[in-house]
């Protein structure tokens, strides 16, 4: 029997206090909702990072409606193509032949032959047992110029294993060959933003002339290759640790992650073994923690009591900004997010003893369609998503950590929590916007 389905009259709220809450999974998994905050890149977005790439999704109809919607998005239609997969080809077992003849039919069609194309299978593949060595192989025999990457658009796989988002920023540097490595050439990798030239991380490369390379301002396939010739590679976003592993260890070189943190100690320990590795002199810390305290009060005496409420797609540490901000007395109500990372362990430890009322809510829960509040509030949010939930037009439109890290990410994100609670935007039209900052960054 069919039953309509409709919004429930009531709805309980699924959020938690975070004294009540378990690690790493604070909420159930079921069935998900995907709000209309659209600000995070996806593989779409990431993948057209490198220069003058070519993508081609092979999938079911239905899988390819948002990736196509999302290139067309972007105005880069002309770099994305699709093969759709039909019920036909699991009858017929010819799934192999479909990718192979799809892609090259794709190739002899295009204009230009690009010099790397990213090859995007679902899990229709892997449900299938589909040879994608083989399908990779036959390719790089009849089109020997090509650069193919393995990329996968695969939802099976967000629960065990490398995560879709990791898999992908490893894919982005798969194509580099190796070079000799050039002393002084450093690589910032895997974040999709470029890192803030005010960062502390810029900073200290530029004060010790090394050359950095990033995908980020790369404008040419040749100038994108140059990046293999580092002798580091520096990753500062978590997705992006497991790629840089594989990277360093595939050409010979070095890895290191400076995390993106708010805690003093962690941005200090990080950049003095970046340093160390480097052979350079550590930055001079001397009079930052001061520092950080002053803007501290003086952002809590422009905000004053109003409620903040902070979201995981802002950086990927919104525990320890709540640790951070609550602890200088701002009035941190709630913090949304589906997980908790190992990396916030500590955070979620201490805010458990110390604010065990903050509330955490999920973003993905069913329940959450209904439970967005209908009239505005006067909460200052930190991120899209509790922006939207909470129907504020003061909120901060940053995303992924907006290429801050260090000290710097403490002062500009209470210089924008400042301009949030002074200013109004436009939320409900700012976060529709897919992939904030791509069209900086994709030509």
């Amino acid at each position: 029997m069919l039953k309509r389905v409709t919004a429930p009259k009531e709805v309980k709220s699924v959020g938690i206090p975070i004294g009540n809450a378990a690690f790493p999974s604070p909420f159930s998994s079921g069935l998900e909702y995907a709000s209309p905050a659209r600000g995070t890149w996806n593989i779409v977005h990431t993948g057209m990072l490198i220069p003058e790439a070519h993508e081609i999704f092979v999938c079911a109809a239905g899988c390819l409606r948002g990736v196509v919607l999302t290139a067309a998005e972007l105005n880069l239609s002309h770099r994305f193509s699709t093969v759709e997969v039909k019920e036909n080809n699991l009858l017929d077992g010819d799934m192999e032949e479909l990718v192979i003849e799809g892609v090259s039919d794709i190739l002899e069609k295009l204009p230009k032959k690009p010099p790397v194309v990213l090859v995007y299978t679902s899990c229709v593949h892997h449900f299938a047992g589909c040879d994608l060595d083989m399908i990779y192989g036959e390719l790089r025999l009849r089109y020997p110029g090509i650069d193919f990457v393995d990329c996968y658009m695969n939802p099976i796989m967000r629960k065990s294993g490398l995560t879709p988002d990791q898999l992908m920023r490893s894919r982005l540097y798969m194509p580099l060959k190796a070079r000799p490595i050039q002393k002084g050439s450093v690589a910032i990798i895997g974040s999709d933003l470029p890192t803030d030239p005010d960062s502390d991380l810029v900073q200290l490369l530029r004060k010790n002339n090394l050359r950095i390379h990033e995908i980020t301002s790369c404008k040419s396939y040749e100038e994108y290759q140059e990046m293999a010739e580092s002798e580091c590679y520096i990753s500062c976003y978590p997705a992006a640790k497991p790629g840089g592993d594989m990277l360093a260890q595939r050409l010979g070189s070095k890895h290191i992650y400076v995390p993106f943190s708010f805690d003093y100690a962690e941005i200090e320990e990080g950049f003095t073994h970046l340093a160390e590795t480097l052979g350079v002199a550590a930055p001079d810390f001397a009079g930052k923690r001061e520092a950080a305290q002053t803007a501290l009060k003086e952002t809590l005496a422009v905000v004053g009591s109003a409620p903040i409420a902070i979201d995981y797609t802002y950086c990927p540490r919104p525990l320890g900004l709540a640790k951070l901000l609550l602890d200088a007395g701002f009035s941190v109500k709630r913090v949304y997010l589906d997980v908790v990372t190992g990396e916030e362990k500590q955070a979620f430890t201490y805010l458990k003893e110390n604010y065990p009322h903050l509330e955490l809510y999920p973003t993905v829960h069913a329940s959450m369609r209904f439970l967005a509040e209908k009239e505005p509030t006067n909460f200052l949010a930190i991120g899209q998503k509790a922006a939207h939930f909470l129907n504020t037009t003061h909120f901060v439109n940053v995303v992924e950590g907006g290429g801050m890290l260090g000290y710097q990410a403490i002062f500009k994100t209470l210089e924008l929590m400042q301009e949030a609670h002074r200013e109004e935007k436009d939320m409900r039209n700012l976060i529709q916007i897919k992939g904030m900052g791509c069209g900086g960054c994709c030509g």
